[in-house]
This record gives C-alpha cells, sequence and structure tokens, in this order.
C-alpha cells in the first residue's frame, strides 16, 4: 500500500455496494447506497491525546459522510480520523 495515514487517521476499503434490481431494472452505480462499512487497511501512529484502537484488518461502520475519498490505481479508498468511525464489526 502507497498510502500511510498520519496523526489519528484510518485508510478503509469500503465493501462493494450491493447489486440491486428493481424490477428487472438495475441501479446505476450513481443511484446506489454508499456502503456504510469497510476494512481497516492501514493506520496512522495516533496522536499523544489519542491513542490507536483500531488496528489493520479491523472490520468497521462508518457514517454516511465521514472521511474523504480518495482514489488510487482505480480503487477507491476512505481517509477519516479514528473518531469517524462509529464501531468495530466482531
Amino acid at each position: 500500500m502507497n498510502i500511510q495515514p498520519l496523526a489519528d487517521r484510518v485508510l478503509i476499503k469500503p465493501a462493494p455496494a450491493e447489486e440491486k434490481t428493481v424490477g428487472g431494472i438495475i441501479i446505476p452505480d450513481t443511484a446506489k447506497e454508499k456502503p456504510l462499512q469497510g476494512a481497516v487497511l492501514a493506520v496512522g501512529k495516533g496522536t499523544k491525546d489519542e491513542e490507536m484502537v483500531l488496528k489493520e484488518g479491523d472490520q468497521v461502520l462508518y457514517g454516511k459522510y465521514s472521511g474523504t475519498e480518495v482514489e488510487l490505481d482505480g480503487e477507491k479508498f476512505l481517509i477519516m480520523r479514528q473518531s469517524d468511525v462509529l464501531a468495530v464489526i466482531k
């Protein structure tokens, strides 16, 4: 991975959006709901006030408008603060 988050930020690979059809009509990508879960690919070192609780490989839930979307080699990722992550899926 060529991206290393800084401080209390994490890099997340969003789960793929579910393929849905309505009465035989395929919903285009632009109308699909954004996934609200994903996998943590990389974590920063934390800050003096906030230690990193998340680790690589964690499956997490995050808010609908959380993070900044970045694209690398045609894949989309999210970079967000650890505090924007709502929960870890066990």
